[in-house]
């Protein structure tokens, strides 16, 4: 008995031990959620330091918990262009706040519309007499974008800048499939339908580029004349005419060469920076390293001024990233989610909506669906404006042609009115391997669709009738939303993308403006005035884990980066843009319904690593690797 009550204590040991363990474990855990949440405790006098580890953003990517901790991959950090917009307006305002501190030494990008929201705000902030202060080691497009509207722009002095303007290259597979003998089957309508050629050719078509070149000549010519008036000293023909002459001016000092064209005003490392803060901010009584001035984190500014909520709500409801059919998202506009969240809305008595847009396109069906939730919305009588951030195109103008008014700004790349559909079939690549198909048949359409055997011409042509059905739907939804005629729209659609400015020509946009313009308008057409209402999201918010992972997998990676210079800069880059190709990959080859999608829109990338390839592309290429 002695032995085996030895032993019942000892298994009594262990239990109470391990249930100790688990408690200290879930009590770390706790704390570990609480403290990564911002606090507004946090706020103190000094300057509103923003540190733009990532890109600028419509809205934030949602991470999947389990994926994040076992590849230890830190997610690429977003920030809501809402967000950063009004932490500056609220900074403008702030007596506790003497500047803005804004380090882009790992700021990635954004879109062209999202920048120039934020570098206004900065303007904002400028005109209350409040410094907004740069820092990079190294400046591209998008940084000087942002740079450009500050008080003091400071380099690294074996830093630089380069300025390298909209464009690039695009992945093509018609030939590579040829050589599998695969037969990409294409079912389209519009003759600017971009999208399509990567299956079928080695470049663009004549037509294809005529539409890109324009829209990309637009976009540049609005990048310049931004910067320009924001920092009129700055000699943007001398740093794109001729680079190269420029830079051997300077005897290949790139930070040297950015100050002589004035596109920044200081050489200083960031120690250099921090005490050039401190003598407008205050010095960090909180910190004796080099370079350190008092300050707040974005974060927990952004919970210490949350707006408070007045009168009736005006909903908003955001739809960024492809259109999917399903739930998925924030960060990707699932249908189902966003359907959802529209009509569990409609009991909210909201006196209007507002739908705000950034979106390249995608399925069809997940269009039609958020189409239909939006109008549940009309038929309660209320005021429906759209408002365009970056990209609207596609499937993406189908949603906001059901607006009472749209509005956009001129960097805005909307229209792509056009559909298509790709399936795959691989009976020459059977054929190939000595697979042949045989069989009986009591109908023109038995055991169709085949992709080893191919299609029979009733499919071709039962497919291709389908995606005529869904232009010619498209064209009744945008012709009778925008009052249109369906001749004159056919004329300007054929899947051609165009700037804002064009598009407000063309009647396909009614004013420029951005997401505060359509709410103003809204508020009006409801009769609401100033003070009575409150602009009220529609979406959940990030959940505790989403920000302590964030924090835990950010940092760490931190630890492990230094500074970027140019060259630096410019890998980081390309490999953002790796990530971007295996991304297209893998939408491009995934099986998919009829497609609403613009292939030429600046997209944002969504990933720190490339991804997977997935679909039937991927699979051809195992099947011939492995044989």
């Amino acid at each position: 008995m002695s032995f085996a009550g030895k032993v019942w204590r000892l298994l009594v040991g262990i239990k109470d031990g391990l249930v100790l363990l688990f408690m200290l474990l879930f009590f770390a855990l706790l704390f570990a959620i609480l403290s990564a949440r911002p606090s507004p405790g946090m706020v103190r006098e000094g300057a509103l330091l923003i540190e733009l580890d990532g890109y600028v953003v419509e809205e934030k990517s949602v991470i999947d918990p389990f994926e994040a901790l076992l590849s230890q991959q830190a997610p690429v950090a977003e920030y809501e262009v809402g967000e950063l917009v009004r932490a500056l307006d609220s900074a403008a305002g702030d007596d506790r706040i003497k500047a803005v501190a804004l380090d882009l030494s790992r700021f990635l990008g954004g879109g062209q519309v999202h920048l120039q929201e934020v570098g206004e705000a900065m303007a904002r902030v400028r005109a209350a007499k409040k410094p907004v202060l740069v820092y990079s080691f190294a400046y591209g497009d998008d940084a000087l974008h942002l740079a450009a509207h500050a008080s003091e722009v400071w380099v690294d002095p074996i830093g630089g800048a380069v300025v390298g303007g909209p464009g690039g290259s695009y992945l093509f597979f018609g030939d590579l499939l040829k050589q599998f003998d695969v037969n990409a089957r294409v079912y389209r309508v519009g003759t600017y339908k971009a999208a399509t050629e990567p299956y079928t050719r080695s470049g663009f078509s004549d037509e294809a580029r005529e539409s890109i070149a324009g829209l990309y000549g637009a976009m540049w010519e609005e990048w310049k004349a931004n910067v320009k008036k924001a920092r009129p000293a700055a000699d943007l023909d001398l740093v794109t005419k001729d680079p190269v002459g420029w830079v051997q001016a300077a005897k290949g000092d790139l930070a040297q060469a950015a100050r002589t064209a004035g596109l920044v005003d200081k050489l200083g490392d960031r120690t250099e920076w921090g005490a050039r803060v401190a003598e407008v901010a205050g010095e960090d009584d909180w910190s004796s390293e080099p370079g350190a001035f008092a300050s707040t984190d974005l974060g927990p500014y952004l919970v210490d001024t949350k707006p408070g909520k007045h009168g009736r709500p005006i909903g908003i409801i955001t739809i960024a990233g492809d259109v999917v059919d399903g739930d998925a998202g924030p960060g990707t506009a699932g249908a189902d989610r966003i359907a959802e969240l529209l009509d569990d809305a409609l009991d909210d008595d909201l006196a209007a909506l507002v739908v705000r847009i950034d979106t390249p396109g995608g399925s069809v069906t997940a269009s039609e669906q958020i189409r239909r939730a939006i109008l549940r919305h009309k038929a309660l009588d209320i005021p429906v404006a759209i408002s365009m951030a970056n990209v609207a195109a596609s499937a993406g103008y189908s949603i906001a042609s059901i607006g009472d008014r749209i509005f956009a700004q001129p960097e805005t790349v909307t229209g792509s009115i056009g559909v298509y559909a790709v399936v795959p079939t691989f009976e020459k690549t059977a054929a190939r391997f000595g697979i042949y198909s045989d069989g009986v048949r009591t109908t023109p359409l038995s055991g169709q669709p085949d992709i080893i055997a191919g299609f029979a011409p009733e499919v071709d042509a039962i497919l291709q009738a389908s995606v005529e059905d869904s232009y010619a739907d498209f064209i009744g939804h945008v012709s009778e939303g925008r009052k249109i005629t369906p001749e004159r729209l056919d004329a300007i659609a054929q899947g051609r993308v165009w700037d804002g400015g064009t598009a407000r020509q063309l009647g396909l946009v009614d004013q420029f403006g951005g997401l505060d313009d359509a709410l103003e308008w809204a508020a009006q057409q409801a009769g609401l005035k100033d003070g009575g209402w409150y602009p009220k999201r529609l979406g959940t918010t990030p959940s505790s884990y989403d920000s302590l992972i964030r924090q835990l997998l950010v940092d760490s990676a931190e630890d492990t980066e230094g500074a970027a210079d140019v060259f630096a800069m410019l890998a980081r880059q390309r490999n953002a843009a790796l990530a971007q190709v295996a991304t297209d990959l893998d939408r491009l080859t995934r099986v998919q319904g009829v497609q609403a999608y613009c292939l030429e829109c600046p997209r944002e990338v969504r990933t720190g690593s490339t991804a997977g390839v997935s679909g039937w592309l991927a699979l051809l290429g195992g099947f011939f690797g492995a044989s």
